[in-house]
């Protein structure tokens, strides 16, 4: 799956330091200002992966969400000036009005009001001052300055006053666009919006993220329970035990995870949870943590699309089981021993708070760490996994056994299955996405089963899985153990207050059961009938319209394209389908209600809830393996129902009244039955869906709420939640110009996905399938090595940018800017009004890239730098801008940039 955010993973899956005793009242949230961020859009605002084959994070993803903490501003006034008795034999103040003399103040009054007055003067001072400087009479004007026709209008509604005034506060006009437009967009809001205190990063998705969390609260907590549909009432159930006003969660400390660990048959390190000496057996201990309690393990799995026929789904392995976020975090360990002793500190913490010696546990995490490195060892580093070919190796069961025999495969599966009432066969098929990697891991398998103390060792490593992931469900001393490692990854500790990290979970955790099982539609739907405006959604699809007939036009000019491969890539564009805002069921409560019925939440059962979570998900992943993939829109195979009824019911309706019914020539059905046909032919177009596309199998857990965007190559399909489609991204107020440069530059990067590196791999059917002459797939690699290059001389905090990595990304963002230009100078050539934003000089066009710039405008800790060129496809947010500006000749005539100068290169980069 790829999506466009990239604020950087930010860690946040503990509840923060405050646990509110009571949460503000529902009918005043909206009067608090926010100003720090919780998570950031994990995966990662534009990200490509695979499905996460387990519902679980890894503890990579455990500390991928920011945490922050919210300030709240309560109105206090001194009144200075104040009505009071008249005093007695007063003279020279008019009848029935009294007035405290200066004399008669008290010192502390008087200083303040001397104080009040020369703040005053001051601030008009100021005022005049900067009036001044910003005249154009006083301002020489830039050479990038170019005045609309005097006809053009200035949009005066309460958006565009807003916008505009973002805009100016984000700029810094002292930079020259043509050395580095990124500080010259960007400067201000930099030197305005410090990181925030507990946080690693901040940025436009932070801000838009909070306000939207603000949302979701409000809409749970006016949730009657005794009067609410089922999902509402359960998603307000979940939330109230993670908030646990009642410190539930406090007097239980470790219980939970040690009944847990118990079950699972002991840990050495805890001679309380050893009932009696078991012999050692893996295959036992793999299937009850993977598939009774669906946490990680030593590799990853799940039922997903099958690549090459992607109507279809199958089982899917990959390689899994490191804990820190990269590879190099355990084979570097010079430049990562903060970060390796951070992981020792927090893993020896879990382990005593649960009840084991420091000592013992400390020696004995050491071996887990050292267990892990030799994962880290065999598993290939992502840039290496970019070519969709080479991961797609099918086998049947059979086969798969033989390939690797650490584990007895058959039962493994069948153990799972089980779950749903169905067998496993020797000749179920299986896709297996890093064969080496399990050739390799029998290997260390039988390295560490030859003593019983290395049997302790691989026991531990599965132990502290099932630790790291549970704990984080626990007491506030589990969650804060975590802050000694988000330190030392991200350079903050990350803190937020409980309700906001209670909301993300709820957010997550509340799914429906369909083909998107992890979207939270029960909060979604709260969410969307909170803010969401349809007229979005029109204009939405209107300007993705736009976008992908500019993208076809310049088809036609690119020469290295023969002409069969490029009639079939507009063929691929055209059906691409999209989802734009929400599900149109989720607002019907009954149909979610259903999606719903088996899930079972219970009050002040946080921990309880979140393991009937786990098998909740597995449950209905596992369901998938008979059923053919949903290549309809937001699983419409619900809607569909209810729609065709109804909008039968409604044409009914109209015929009664309709003065004249045409009918169609040639055709010898009547118009009932040719509603029918159409409604079946409209069901011909090509589908679209979820395809999770990266290395590590991790899902991207998309919400109406997120403020993110995808595109899923086996579904061919490109997703617009609710949560984007607000400012700064869109507003219906706007300038074209505007919304065109933020969420169109948005949408031509989800279609350009369509055919970046792994994108171009796939058919117009989802299939992974070579519809590509061979010579063009040369000409195209070529083309895509200038991007890589270009990128990889990069710098940041003194490191490389990896160009390969983020060759998908990259091209995206290259691609998706240019259509969006050209979207927007087809769409004006025509408009009747152009608005502009006021007290703004730049023009239309110029505003289109001040927009696209001004999205990525953005802070982050050295370390959480360092962590998102390591570890993120996306590009750091500076060159998500100076990048393909730098690349597209229009921006530099717009901003009258000379050749060679930094942001027009004489060579230049381009593919799509």
């Amino acid at each position: 799956m790829a999506s466009i955010s990239q604020e950087p993973p930010s860690p946040s899956t503990d509840i923060s330091d405050d646990t509110p005793s009571s949460s503000p009242a529902p009918e005043v949230i909206n009067k608090f200002n926010w100003l720090k961020q919780s998570r950031n859009a994990r995966n990662n605002p534009f990200v490509k992966s695979r499905p996460s084959l387990t519902r679980e994070s890894s503890t990579a993803e455990l500390f991928s969400r920011e945490n922050s903490s919210q300030d709240f501003f309560q109105n206090s006034r001194l009144n200075l000036f104040e009505t009071a008795p008249k005093p007695e034999n007063s003279q020279g103040y008019k009848k029935g009005v009294s007035f405290i003399g200066w004399h008669q103040r008290t010192k502390l009054e008087r200083v303040l009001l001397v104080c009040c007055a020369v703040l005053l003067l001051a601030t008009l001072l100021t005022t005049c001052i900067l009036l001044l400087v910003r005249s154009p009479s006083y301002l020489p004007v830039p050479p990038c300055y170019r005045p609309e026709p005097a006809e053009s209008n200035v949009c005066l509604s309460s958006s565009c006053i807003y916008t505009a005034s973002e805009v100016i506060r984000a700029l810094d006009e002292t930079q020259n666009p043509c050395d580095d437009f990124y500080e010259f967009a960007c400067g201000g809001w930099i030197r305005n919006n410090p990181i925030p205190e507990g946080k690693s990063s901040w940025g436009i998705f932070s801000k838009i993220e909070l306000q939207n969390q603000l949302t979701i609260r409000y809409a749970l907590e006016k949730v009657n329970i005794s009067e609410a549909s089922g999902a509402e009432a359960k998603a307000r159930i979940y939330y109230d035990a993670c908030i646990d006003t009642n410190e539930t969660i406090e007097k239980l400390g470790e219980k939970p995870l040690i009944g847990v660990i118990k079950q699972l048959g002991g840990w050495h390190l805890l001679p309380n949870t050893v009932t009696k000496q078991q012999k050692w057996d893996l295959q036992k201990l793999m299937q009850d943590v993977q598939n009774t309690y669906n946490l990680g393990g030593l590799f990853n799995w799940a039922v997903s699309e099958d690549d090459r026929n992607s109507s279809k789904h199958v089982i899917v392995l990959d390689q899994g089981g490191l804990n820190l976020p990269t590879r190099d975090n355990y084979l570097n360990k010079t430049a990562h021993k903060k970060v390796l002793d951070a992981y020792l500190d927090y893993m020896t913490k879990i382990s005593v708070l649960l009840g084991a010696n420091k000592s013992e546990a400390r020696a004995q995490m050491n071996k887990v760490i050292q267990f892990e490195t030799e994962l880290a060892n065999i598993t290939t580093p992502s840039e290496d996994r970019r070519d969709e070919e080479s991961l797609y190796n099918p086998y049947t069961l059979k086969e798969w056994q033989k390939v690797a025999p650490f584990l007895n495969w058959s039962m493994f599966f069948n153990d799972a299955f089980k779950l749903v009432n169905r067998t496993v066969s020797d000749n179920e098929r299986l896709v297996v996405y890093a064969p080496e990697y399990f050739k390799n891991l029998t290997r260390v398998i039988r390295k560490y089963s030859k003593t019983e103390e290395d049997q302790k060792t691989i026991t531990s490593y599965m132990m502290w899985q099932v630790s790291r992931s549970l704990s984080t469900y626990l007491s506030k001393s589990f969650r804060d153990a975590t802050k000694i490692l988000r330190k030392a990854l991200f350079g903050s500790e990350g803190t937020e207050e409980s309700w906001r990290y209670c909301v993300t979970d709820t957010n997550n955790a509340i799914v429906d059961n369909d083909e998107f099982s992890y979207e939270g539609f029960a909060v979604g739907a709260m969410f969307v009938r909170e803010v969401f405006h349809g007229e979005a959604k029109t204009q939405g699809e209107i300007m993705i319209d736009h976008i992908r007939t500019a993208f076809k036009e310049n088809l036609k000019n690119l020469d290295w394209m023969d002409a069969e491969t490029r009639q079939a890539a507009e063929i691929k564009a055209d059906a691409i389908t999209d989802m734009i805002g929400f599900p149109d069921y989720i607002l019907n409560k009954e149909e979610l209600d259903k999606q719903y019925s088996d899930l079972e939440v219970k009050p002040n059962q946080y921990f309880e809830n979140n393991i009937a979570f786990n098998v909740y998900t597995l449950r209905h992943d596992l369901k998938k393996l008979d059923q053919p993939v949903n290549k309809t829109k937001w699983g419409e195979n619900i809607a569909d129902n209810g729609g065709l009824k109804a909008s039968f019911h409604a044409y009914l309706d109209y015929s009664k009244n309709a003065k004249v019914n045409y009918t169609l020539p040639g055709l010898k059905y009547n118009h009932r039955q040719l509603f029918f046909i159409s409604f079946a032919q409209s069901k011909s177009v090509v589908g679209s869906g979820v395809k999770h596309l990266t290395c590590n199998l991790q899902v991207l857990g998309m919400t109406p709420s997120t403020v993110n965007a995808y595109y899923t190559p086996t579904k061919n399909q490109i997703v617009f939640p609710a949560g984007i489609l607000q400012l700064p991204f869109y507003d219906g107020d706007n300038p074209k110009s505007v919304n065109y440069g933020a969420m169109g530059v948005v949408m031509g990067h989800e279609l350009t996905h369509a055919f970046d590196d792994q994108g171009r791999e796939y058919d117009r059917f989802g299939n992974l399938n070579q519809w590509w002459n061979n010579a063009t797939i040369g000409r195209f690699k070529k083309r895509a090595k200038c991007i890589q290059e270009q990128y990889s001389n990069y710098t940041m905090e003194g490191l490389y940018l990896n160009g390969k990595q983020t060759l998908g990304e990259n091209i995206a963002d290259n691609g998706g800017l240019k259509a969006s230009f050209h979207a927007y100078l087809d769409y004006s050539k025509n408009a009747k009004v152009n608005y502009t934003l006021p007290g703004l000089k730049y023009n239309h066009r110029q505003l289109f890239f001040i927009s696209f710039a001004q999205v990525w405008c953005s802070s982050m800790t050295k370390e959480s730098t360092k962590m998102q060129i390591e570890k993120d496809d996306h590009t750091v947010a500076k060159y998500r801008v100076i990048g393909p500006i730098s690349n597209l000749k229009e921006f530099s005539q717009e901003f009258n940039c000379s050749v060679k100068s930094n942001m027009n290169p004489e060579h230049k980069c381009e593919v799509w």
